[in-house]
């Protein structure tokens, strides 16, 4: 579960730490208070896109660190174990964002991508957006809870995979069959193309090799000239470097026996000497090798102006060559299976049976899913003021299939016993949508495997005995997981296990959020606000402690 989040200077909060609880919490405040931000700011450490309008004004950056206890999250741990870090201590999640828009993220103090951040945020926590219901209207939206909901994502990916390869197969096929005079002269063209580079055999190594062998040659005069001079100058002259530097030794060794401030310095001169003595020796066996190889230059330069013929015939750096005879071995290659007609016509019926196969067990699994999706989903709204309401999950045919499988999913709604369900945006109210999506995410949420469930002002449109009965719905998540809600509704807000309270200061003209954790008459208080509005009398205060009383 999430132990503690730190924040600094994001948006509006400066600094900030919270430590969270088990079970059931509220965040309660005023419109505009901040109460989302710190939802925001835990979405940023979970990996959400970031750029620098998250940092607070007059900083340099913002930070989120968001700190978990293990004990419930098995995939979290096994991820760690899998990237090498220790779990032991539970997990920290660490990011930043500067004002260039650049953020860095940290996984228990090792810098991660934002993509692994996301991997190891999913089996953390599971955050319900405001504005989910919205996304109830969407097809597409649909079926991904569907098949999020029932765990279909991976079988969803290969049927995918399978959709690609068909349509590429067949692709393929059609052009083979529409153009096989202009396949044929591709291929004559290419072929006669790839046999003179192959008769060329060149490689990049062969060019580095050659160039260096030539550079070597061209300038072998110099190079035994200068080895002589070097030789004559350090060994073989009247004033050598060698034997001079002996003597130097020598004295400086006779010397050290009256000073011994100069021992260090005769060691210095006889590790120099014996450098010198390796080094001549070295130049020595390099002047009797070098000489002068007239015919090899010729050949070698004769190599390089066939290989930069090819280059400048193809268009192409030499080192491109091997790079661009592989391509067009590849080509032929593809060209020589698109002049069998037959053999792809083959090819695209297996590509077409194995994507059918797929789609077959994707649309089994679904209808299982969406049976089973409806029940629970009808359940629960008959306990948000949706009575005599029953909600289906609808698979309906695509021809031929695509890359989703062989149905689209469409959510509907039958708002009366009886009644036959329609599709949920032709029916639904903004107030019933509201409600059936809080249905949708609390069946899904009792579904998940994440310890921590986030709600941030789902109950949007819901007040009276409905509010009551979404607090006593979340009370109850709340009793094998941590749940934190976001909400205006005083009825879902006394149902919690704790409450904090966000509101907004300013000082020295800046605006701030700050976060006060209520207990006992504080929470009375709050409580009240939220049933009484401006002003609070002893009767709101009441009606706030009955609230609280059936928590």
């Amino acid at each position: 579960m999430l132990c503690r989040l730190t924040i600094r200077d994001f948006v509006l909060v400066d600094r900030l730490e919270l430590e969270f609880q088990a079970g059931f919490g509220t965040l309660t405040g005023e419109t505009g208070a901040g109460k989302s931000i710190l939802v925001d700011a835990l979405a940023f450490a979970l990996g959400e896109r970031a750029d620098s309008s998250l940092i607070r004004t007059g900083s340099e950056r913002a930070e989120v660190t968001a700190e978990f206890a293990l004990e419930r999250s098995p995939e979290a741990s096994e991820w760690l174990l899998a990237h090498d870090m220790d779990s032991e201590g539970g997990l920290l999640l660490r990011r930043l964002v500067d004002a260039n828009g650049r953020s860095r993220a940290y996984v228990n103090g090792s810098p991660v991508t934002v993509q692994q951040l996301r991997e190891v945020a999913e089996a953390l926590v599971d955050i319900h957006g405001q504005h989910a219901h919205q996304s109830l209207m969407r097809g597409e939206a649909q079926r991904a809870l569907l098949d999020a909901h029932a765990r279909l994502d991976p079988l969803l990916a290969e049927v995918g995979k399978a959709w690609r390869v068909w349509r590429a197969a067949r692709t393929t096929l059609d052009t083979a069959s529409n153009d096989i005079e202009a396949l044929a002269a591709e291929r004559e063209q290419l072929a006669w193309q790839a046999d003179e580079l192959a008769a060329l055999g060149f490689s990049v190594e062969e060019w580095a090799t050659l160039n260096d062998e030539h550079k070597r040659l061209a300038h072998a005069a110099n190079l035994v000239d200068g080895a002589e001079h070097s030789l004559q100058v350090l060994a073989e002259g009247e004033s050598a470097c060698e034997a001079r530097l002996g003597a130097v030794a020598n004295r400086i060794d006779g010397l050290a026996e009256y000073d011994s401030a100069l021992c260090e310095i005769a060691v210095l001169l006889h590790s120099a000497q014996a450098e010198l003595a390796e080094a001549i020796s070295s130049l020595r066996r390099y002047a009797s090798r070098a000489e002068l190889d007239p015919r090899r230059l010729a050949e070698i330069e004769q190599r390089i102006d066939a290989v930069l013929g090819c280059a400048r015939k193809f268009r192409c750096k030499p080192e491109e060559l091997p790079a661009l005879l592989a391509r067009w071995q590849e080509r032929l290659a593809i060209l020589g299976e698109a002049a069998d007609v037959g053999a792809l016509a083959e090819r695209v019926a297996a590509a077409r049976g194995d994507y059918e196969r797929l789609a077959r067990r994707l649309s089994d699994s679904r209808r299982e899913a969406a049976a089973a999706l409806a029940g629970e989903v009808s359940q629960v709204m008959q306990q948000l003021a949706l009575g005599g309401g029953r909600f289906e999950v609808g698979l309906v045919p695509i021809e031929g299939g695509n890359a989703a499988g062989f149905e689209q999913i469409e959510f509907r709604l039958a708002g009366l016993a009886g009644n036959e369900a329609r599709p949920l945006a032709k029916v639904a109210s903004g107030g019933e949508l509201s409600r059936i999506s809080l249905a949708i995410q609390v069946v899904t949420s009792q579904a998940a495997s994440v310890p921590t469930l986030i709600f941030d002002e789902v109950d949007v449109g819901i007040g009276g005995g409905v509010a009551e009965i979404v607090g006593r719905l979340l009370r109850e998540l709340g009793a094998d997981r941590q749940v934190l809600c976001v909400t205006h509704l005083p009825q879902v807000a006394a149902r919690a296990n704790w409450q904090w309270q966000v509101s907004k200061t300013t000082e020295a003209g800046e605006v701030r959020s700050l976060v006060t954790a209520l207990e006992n008459r504080a929470r009375v208080e709050e409580i009240a606000r939220m049933l009484g509005g401006i002003e609070i009398t002893e009767i709101t205060r009441q009606h706030a402690k009955e609230l609280l009383g059936r928590a």
